[in-house]
């Protein structure tokens, strides 16, 4: 099966992580994926180590009047039965044609921008009950989970490299420094947990605010901000409990890699988180931008290692269920080799 996958996000995020993720593993089950990627140096070396050949385009604003022929030209020498545009700017630009063509979500953006698409995709079941809210087609929506590897028990990363103490207990967030994520809400919480430390794994525009804050709060001692990471699975050996403090949250593919991990989950109640999260069974919810009910929940969490394993043994139990590699590559290849034009 021949498929592109087209991408015009930025160099790191979740839905970037998936589409790189997705378009390797479709590769090595033995389809012919061609990935059209906004120029970017590392994903494309990523993609090349894989044996994929992406094609680099500008998928710039208004006055890019290149990447639409080119993108064109490349689908047409290609030949996809199906072609996937990952959000919106890629599915403005991707040309109809012979193949299938699929807009693929992982939030409420504007459908304007995909209306070319023959169907979309989306990768929690509330984003599907939104997408046919909006009036498209039941029948042309469909729901296709992401998954997170398995690689094996990770070496822990070494807490002392991190600037954590080895007694002390590990908090960890992973994403993006947007205001999105609620970073400023964890940093309040942790001055309510004078015993552990928090390590943000991401980079963004927050970042300088976020340290101001964390100044502020007189936790500056305690926070440490790593950059971008790409040692996920060793941070989450390493972490006593991974936070998810979202403001919005289309899913939350952090809360399945803790899963992954073995890690236990205390999660703001976004829509992703509510959707993945069973409340003190496979993680803990807490009200959106609640410091208070956050520094509790995880406070919980740590003082409890029984409580922690049970809630981290149960999210495995849901990763394997739902959200393995095997079987949901497995539903993506039934779908994409079945899907057609309506």
């Amino acid at each position: 099966m021949r498929v592109a996958q087209i991408m015009a996000g930025a160099p790191a995020g979740g839905a970037e992580l998936f589409f790189e993720r997705l378009s390797i593993a479709l590769a090595r089950v033995g389809d012919e994926v061609l990935p059209v990627i906004r120029r970017n140096a590392a994903r494309a070396e990523r993609l090349r180590a894989a044996g994929l050949s992406p094609v680099e385009l500008g998928f710039g604003g208004m006055l890019d009047i290149g990447t639409r022929p080119r993108l064109t030209r490349a689908l047409r020498r290609f030949r996809p039965r199906v072609a996937v545009a990952w959000m919106g700017r890629a599915a403005s630009m991707a040309p109809t044609g012979e193949w299938v063509l699929l807009g693929r979500l992982g939030g409420t953006y504007d459908l304007s921008r995909f209306r070319r698409c023959d169907h979309l995709v989306a990768n929690t079941r509330g984003l599907v009950a939104w997408i046919t809210g909006q009036g498209w087609p039941a029948a042309r929506a469909h729901y296709l989970p992401n998954f997170a590897p398995d690689s094996g028990a990770a070496t822990p990363t070494d807490r002392g490299s991190l600037g954590v103490p080895g007694g002390a207990k590990l908090v960890l967030a992973l994403g993006r420094l947007h205001r999105n994520k609620g970073f400023d809400v964890l940093i309040q919480a942790m001055a309510r947990l004078p015993v552990a430390h928090l390590a943000i794994a991401g980079e963004g525009p927050e970042r300088e605010a976020l340290m101001e804050l964390a100044r502020r709060q007189h936790v500056e001692d305690r926070v440490h901000f790593l950059g971008w990471r790409q040692d996920t699975a060793a941070l989450l050996a390493a972490a006593h409990v991974l936070v998810c403090s979202s403001r919005a949250e289309p899913l939350g593919n952090v809360i399945i890699e803790a899963w992954v991990a073995g890690c236990p989950v205390v999660a703001a109640a976004a829509d992703g988180p509510r959707e993945l999260i069973t409340p003190e069974v496979n993680g803990e919810l807490v009200p959106v931008e609640d410091a208070q009910a956050l520094a509790e929940a995880i406070g919980s969490v740590l003082d409890d290692p029984g409580r922690a394993a049970s809630l981290a043994a149960a999210g495995r139990v849901r990763y394997e269920t739902e959200f393995a590699e095997e079987q949901v590559l497995a539903r993506w290849q039934s779908f994409l080799g079945s899907v057609e034009k309506p």
